[in-house]
């Protein structure tokens, strides 16, 4: 705040320091005029067109904050005030023929602002665009937050089937694979009856940053429902899908959760299934996922 007071008065100040010498140089070369002489109209429009650039400047200083942008666009306007300015005191003060500098000083800050003016603009153009950037990131990022799980950092399903559809379309675009993941705690139901819902809740975020660590960094993890978490894995074979979700199987039977109040291991079992394609939308390829994942579930456990 105080740096754009002091750009504004440094600013100000040259302009009534340019104005009030220019007003000496015409009174100490020139004469004044006869009141008969005067051409009122004239008087009239270019008074306006000072004041109006003047009311310009004031406004440009006080709305905006003190960089580039400003600077540019506040010297432009102050070479169409002081212009502007010279002008109106030719209409009551004549200089002599012999006298060149006058007609420069009317003169040439007018194509200098514009200059001044055309650069704070095209500046002022790239400013708003990276404005508009951001707030459409923000806006995105609103908008998908909506769709996060309120119990763990991921997507749910609506987000899910959102990510799907775009990395369907980038797989068909870059003609690469495209595989889904699905892992499925076993009897996450009695964990819930037998400890409480609210050491499920840690279990499931214990799972989702276990989960995490052992993606690779191009993948994507969200929350179908429940303890049902689905891996987008961008790029990647049925075989490499496989051997992905085998991985986070045995990640979560070795992990060595404690509970909260007893500090009782629970032995987690896990259920994985896989599926793949580009040619599907992602409502059938995730329906798809869903139905393998339930064939996986009824295998009889090999003992």
């Amino acid at each position: 705040m105080q740096n754009k007071l002091n750009s504004a008065f440094t600013i100000k100040s040259c302009l009534a320091f340019l104005s009030i010498f220019g007003l000496y140089l015409y009174l100490a070369t020139g004469d004044i005029k006869a009141w008969g002489i005067i051409k009122w109209l004239d008087v009239i429009a270019e008074a306006g067109t000072t004041i109006l650039a003047l009311f310009w400047l004031i406004l440009l200083l006080r709305s905006r904050p003190a960089g580039r942008v400003t600077l540019l666009l506040s010297l432009g306007l102050c070479c169409f005030v002081f212009s502007w300015w010279m002008d109106f005191l030719d209409e009551f003060i004549k200089i002599p023929a012999d006298v060149f500098w006058d007609n420069w000083l009317e003169s040439l800050p007018i194509p200098a602002g514009l200059v001044l003016l055309t650069l704070g603009i095209f500046h002022w153009h790239k400013e708003e665009l990276a404005i508009s950037a951001q707030m459409a990131k923000r806006e995105r990022v609103f908008r998908e937050h909506r769709l996060f799980d309120g119990l763990i950092p991921l997507g749910g399903a609506d987000y899910l089937r959102e990510q799907v559809k775009m990395a369907l379309k980038e797989a068909n675009f870059l003609n690469q694979p495209f595989s889904l993941v699905a892992v499925d705690l076993n009897d996450f139901s009695h964990i819930n009856h037998t400890y409480g819902h609210q050491e499920g809740d840690q279990v499931l975020q214990s799972i989702t940053q276990l989960l995490l660590l052992n993606l690779r960094e191009q993948d994507l993890l969200c929350r179908l429902a429940g303890d049902r978490f689905v891996a987008v894995l961008p790029n990647t074979s049925v075989s490499q899908a496989e051997t992905i979700a085998n991985e986070l199987k045995l990640a979560i039977e070795n992990l060595a959760y404690k509970t909260a109040k007893q500090g009782l291991r629970i032995h987690l079992k896990a259920s994985a299934a896989v599926t793949a394609g580009v040619q599907e939308d992602a409502n059938s390829l995730i329906k798809k996922l869903n139905t393998n994942l339930g064939a996986v579930k009824k295998r009889p456990v090999l003992v």
